[in-house]
């Protein structure tokens, strides 16, 4: 899952006679995959080209900076993104989890593909935090409590967080942080108990569909106490908290006029709900939705999105009757730095439980994400315990490969 630093290249022929769809992201895999469920032509555009991404891809763009960092280089991008234009059929572009301080350039910018996403103004409303905190004490939903300057009772259970960031990497305790404050963008939110969960839905002309709700997943990796790591669900909530979920999201919808795929973030103690954030883009939860009930949306969770952007549809609801097993998908992050062999990527892709497959000769070091790792079981409870024993089997295989630097064969 970290970046090869090879230049983009065509992988495989595309079909001919469907549309195409370019999807951008920090990792586009997840997005690529429900693209070619949809039947379309994908082109995907990140910084780490894995094996799985580029087997639904037929066009695949490096788009990182080379650093090892695993940053967006916005010059490859703006230039992948152009070529990318010129294709015949395309539908647009779908941007994922890392681009969204981007988009506002990127839809500014000339020879740039179609946006199958929110508009400025709603991306604004809802990812700006001086907008989105008093939008949402105007329509009475609870959040906790937010200073734009240094909270003057001190440091201690507050947070400081950045506008712009994902993946939790923007989220460090006030009283130890090193964060630049006045950094546009910087805000402080008190710390508040309970559990972290979001909520996937659709949105169109103003209206709604929620899709599901899942737990979400953070880890600790040094001062960063929330780490985005996963999620696990559907979670069924009681009928009272969906109801005042559901509420919440078609509140926001209606006054920020979000489109397609979007998710919100909340801390849900016992009954008690606060919104944290908007997500303005499709989550990685969706996996977790197209895998446990797949005909529920035949198509992907991706063609619903479409849908909604290009032609303000929007997909049945549910029915309230969701049976069936549960899902969880958990980022698998390096012990230490080590090289992908080719004997490991080919055990990780021939391995049902591992997506975001490295290529071999991959340089991932310690604290970087290995892959993915995605289960199924019969129970909610059985999620995390199946996730737990498949983590200690990854790891395992990372500690017992050891090829030598000249039997590595570069991807």
């Amino acid at each position: 899952m970290s970046s090869t630093g090879s230049s983009s290249r065509a992988m495989r022929p595309a079909l001919a006679r469907s549309p195409y769809v370019a999807v951008v992201g920090l990792s586009a895999r997840m997005l690529a995959q429900s693209a070619a469920r949809a039947g379309l032509n994908v082109v995907a555009l990140d910084i780490f080209g894995d094996r799985d991404t580029r087997q639904h891809a037929g066009l695949w763009f490096d788009i990182g900076d080379g650093s090892g960092a695993l940053r967006i280089d916005r010059e490859r991008l703006l230039d992948a993104l152009a070529r990318v234009a010129r294709i015949p059929h395309l539908l647009g572009y779908i941007a994922g989890s890392g681009i969204e301080p981007l988009v506002p350039r990127l839809q500014r910018a000339p020879h740039m593909p179609h946006f199958l996403g929110n508009s400025d103004a709603a991306c604004a409303a809802v990812r700006d935090p001086r907008r989105f905190f008093p939008l949402l004490d105007a329509l009475d939903i609870a959040h906790p409590a937010v200073s734009f300057a240094r909270p003057a009772d001190g440091p201690t259970g507050w947070l400081v967080k950045h506008a712009h960031g994902c993946g939790g990497t923007h989220i460090e305790p006030l009283d130890t942080s090193a964060r630049n404050e006045a950094v546009t963008g910087t805000y402080f939110q008190r710390l508040v108990p309970g559990q972290p969960m979001s909520a996937l839905f659709v949105a169109a002309r103003r209206e709604a569909v929620v899709i599901g709700y899942a737990r979400q997943l953070v880890v600790k990796a040094g001062p960063l106490p929330f780490v985005h790591a996963g999620s696990t669900g559907p979670v069924e909530l009681p009928r009272s908290v969906a109801g005042t979920l559901d509420a919440t999201i078609r509140a926001i919808v209606s006054r920020a006029g979000l489109t397609g795929l979007n998710s919100i973030d909340f801390m849900l103690d016992g009954e008690s709900v606060q919104v944290l954030e908007i997500n303005a883009r499709p989550s990685s939860t969706m996996a977790l939705y197209e895998t446990v009930w797949p005909g529920q949306w035949p198509r992907g969770l991706i063609a619903c999105h479409i849908d909604a952007c290009l032609h303000g549809t929007l997909p049945d609801a549910a029915p309230p009757d969701r049976a069936g097993p549960r899902a969880g998908q958990r980022v698998l992050f390096a012990p230490h730095g080590f090289t992908v062999t080719q004997a490991f990527s080919d055990a990780c892709l021939d391995d049902p439980v591992c997506r975001d497959v490295p290529q071999p000769g991959t340089r991932i070091e310690a604290g970087q994400p290995v892959c993915t790792l995605f289960v199924t079981a019969p129970r909610a409870d059985d999620v995390p315990r199946a996730l737990e024993r498949e983590r200690a089997r990854l790891l395992q295989r990372i500690a017992t490969c050891r090829e030598s630097a000249h039997d590595v064969i570069p991807g």
